[in-house]
């Protein structure tokens, strides 16, 4: 090696490949508690089949379950798919983006690893014994045998990255005293942590999320990238979106963002479903960022409500060469996120 060659200019030995990327398998964790979902069970697990049912189209699926029961109950509804592996493991809840590992390449070795967080129920909001020790398990039935294990408390549904260097986040996660992390509020000690954790040069910060949001603004719910340096958020059309001025500040915040290589974010945008309410009448945190990337599709979460088309002929152009799948996800909303906090991509080698 010349003494003139930097470091920074060489290959990195290892890399967490972007979403559009090619993925051997994703997985997720069957719904089966009654108690937390109680009369939105059964139609959350209907939304839970009509995604596998697109996902499974392109690529394996890996599904966790709690108990025998559970995956008993998950085989009689995906009976009819037969590119789906289970394994009995058992969890809380079924946000694997945020309890499950993270999966990246070490492509200078061909090689899948894995990094495993640690876990607090998103600021001790939902505690359950058993979400904290998913990682692991996912990581070793993935066949990682030594997954990297970090002690920060984040969830993945926080970070949000293009595979070229830039990530997303938002302070209002980040930030949060609520994860425990040591040090507490310090943007710059953080942005070192991530850089340290994900092998990217540049970090892009929004203040805040959506309201009623209970993970403190996950990033994967209102900003996406669709290309490196590229991402999607959304726009209220009128005034009477609960959520215009949460929408306004991320769109603000967006144009102020620097990529690694000195330039702007592209940006667009689409509409916002706009009031999206729960049974007590209480908005929901409603999002068509929450998509998620297979192979060959994108599915999009769609809530019964007049912006859906809108919303789906905004983001088709985005999206060339994998056909745009709508599905309601009003139920899986119904327990906080959408598609893609139940999922999780293992990237292929």
């Amino acid at each position: 090696m010349s003494r003139d060659t930097k470091i920074t200019d060489l290959p990195p030995k290892w890399r967490y490949p972007a979403e559009w990327e090619a993925h051997a398998a994703t997985w997720l964790a069957w719904p089966f508690h009654r108690e937390l979902w109680e009369e939105n069970l059964p139609a959350a697990q209907l939304e839970f089949v009509k995604l596998v049912e697109a996902i499974s189209a392109g690529e394996k699926i890996k599904i966790l379950g709690h108990n025998d029961d559970a995956i008993l109950e998950a085989r009689a509804h995906l009976a009819h798919i037969k590119t789906v592996e289970y394994f009995h493991v058992p969890y809380g809840d079924i946000w694997v983006r945020d309890t499950g590992c993270l999966f990246y390449l070490n492509e200078s070795e061909r090689k899948l690893c894995a990094k495993t967080f640690s876990f607090n129920g998103w600021g001790e909001k939902y505690l359950f014994p058993e979400d904290p020790l998913i990682a692991a398990q996912m990581a070793s039935l993935a066949g990682v045998r030594e997954p990297q294990r970090s002690e920060w408390i984040v969830e993945g549904g926080a970070l949000e990255w293009d595979g070229k260097g830039n990530l997303l986040t938002t302070r209002q996660c980040l930030l949060n005293p609520n994860r425990k992390n040591s040090w507490r509020g310090d943007e710059g000690a953080v942005e070192d942590q991530i850089k340290r954790e994900l092998g990217v040069s540049a970090v892009g910060w929004i203040s805040e999320g959506l309201l009623n949001d209970h993970t403190d603004g996950h990033i994967d719910t209102i900003v996406r990238f669709v290309a490196p340096g590229v991402a999607v958020c959304m726009e209220a059309q009128n005034s009477s979106d609960p959520q215009r001025d949460q929408l306004r500040g991320i769109l603000e915040d967006l144009k102020r963002i620097k990529l690694a290589d000195g330039s702007r974010l592209e940006i667009f945008t689409v509409p916002s479903p706009g009031a999206v309410l729960d049974e007590e009448g209480e908005v929901m945190p409603a999002s068509y960022m929450n998509f998620y990337l297979g192979n060959d599709l994108v599915v999009v979460p769609t809530y019964e409500c007049r912006a859906d088309d809108s919303a789906l002929k905004a983001l088709e152009p985005l999206f060339r060469g994998r056909q745009l799948t709508g599905t309601s996800s009003l139920a899986i909303l119904s327990g906080g996120g959408s598609f893609h906090c139940i999922t999780q991509q293992e990237p292929k080698l």
